[in-house]
């Protein structure tokens, strides 16, 4: 399925499918509602008003030292700052249950040419090993188009079927969707900011984007600062595996790597960087789960509760000696995921 970008409403159309029913199962032996059934409102309850008073700020993070991960961590033993400020931490645990939303982005274009098969087979590995019953996916792929190969499920063997569908687009003959009369590109930013807004931004819990790259872009519509505020709106973590055929760059390594490694720091992700090795690739999946099984949560009330859109940076400080991986920030907005 081609998804336009010049259309935004036909983009959101083809491409998104509510999960939340992953996130909302109905309660046990509890009767079916009826199909035109609206959900019942306590009486005096605006729950509207509750949603903008408790404006809570969720954070997912993972902290190590030169040892690995640390696992044993306690409230007392990490201060949060926003904008310098410190904040009082309400709630702390460690979140390696909660479900799970993974999106898959896939470059197509003709640098990808000969690891694409590697990137199925160990894309399809790691996503049989990470995901649970009450986790979910969705891949795209991204090449002159931004293609939705498989929406929204939890099983392996319907993604695994969707990644091997997967194939090289270089763009001959064809003409640039973006409208900027460039015949060829690779829309990476425009894949990101549709992933994160369309398909992640209204989503719950823990949201992760895994890109599989060299790290170019050519043609995109949104940029590199545009695709991480939609990266951050959304509070998706975004790890970029750099890959491709080594052969084709020569001496010169990936043009793109300083931009992967701001997108996937200022998200609280990070960049691995595999060449075209395949060892190192099944590697960098292997780190990716470790770290979403060493998540922590926290979570704050703001001093600032203004919801003014404005970019509030943040900071995790723990014990002497460990680095906390974690976004660098969020936008104070009404209607943000934070904001619950």
């Amino acid at each position: 399925m081609r998804l336009p970008l010049l259309a935004s409403a036909a983009v959101t159309l083809l491409c998104l499918a509510p999960a939340l029913h992953a996130q909302e199962a109905p309660s046990p032996g509890g009767p079916p509602p009826p199909s035109d059934a609206r959900p019942q409102q306590i009486e005096g309850l605006d729950t509207q008003t509750l949603k903008v008073n408790v404006n809570l700020v969720n954070l997912y993070f993972s902290v190590r030292d030169k040892n690995g991960f640390i696992t044993n961590l306690h409230k007392d033993d990490c201060s949060i700052y926003e904008n310098k400020d410190l904040q009082k931490t309400k709630n702390f645990t460690q979140e390696k249950n909660l479900p799970l939303t993974i999106g898959i982005l896939l470059d197509t274009s003709g640098s990808q040419m000969n690891v694409l098969p590697m990137e199925q087979q160990a894309g399809a590995e790691f996503l049989k090993d990470v995901l649970t019953p009450k986790d979910e996916a969705f891949l795209i792929s991204f090449d002159i188009n931004v293609d939705l190969l498989a929406d929204y499920t939890n099983s392996p063997r319907e993604l695994k079927r969707a990644i091997e569908k997967a194939t090289i687009n270089t763009g001959a003959g064809t003409g640039s969707v973006t409208g900027n009369g460039n015949p060829r590109g690779t829309l990476l930013y425009d894949a990101v900011s549709l992933a994160a807004h369309d398909k992640l931004r209204q989503e719950a819990g823990r949201k992760v984007l895994i890109m599989l790259t060299d790290g170019g872009d050519q043609g995109s519509q949104e940029t590199l600062k545009t695709a991480t505020e939609a990266a951050q709106k959304a509070n998706a973590i975004i790890y970029v595996i750099l890959i491709a055929d080594r052969g084709g760059f020569g001496n010169f390594g990936f043009s793109g790597a300083g931009d992967m490694d701001r997108l996937a720091r200022d998200t609280g992700g990070r960049v691995i960087n595999v060449g075209d090795n395949g060892k190192k690739l099944e590697d960098a999946f292997n780190q990716i789960q470790d770290e979403l099984r060493t998540q922590y949560l926290a979570s704050y009330t703001p001093t600032n509760a203004k919801a003014d859109g404005t970019f509030r940076t943040i900071n995790i400080t723990c014990q002497a000696g460990q680095k906390v991986q974690t976004r660098k920030g969020y936008y104070a907005m009404a209607d943000s995921p934070d904001n619950d």
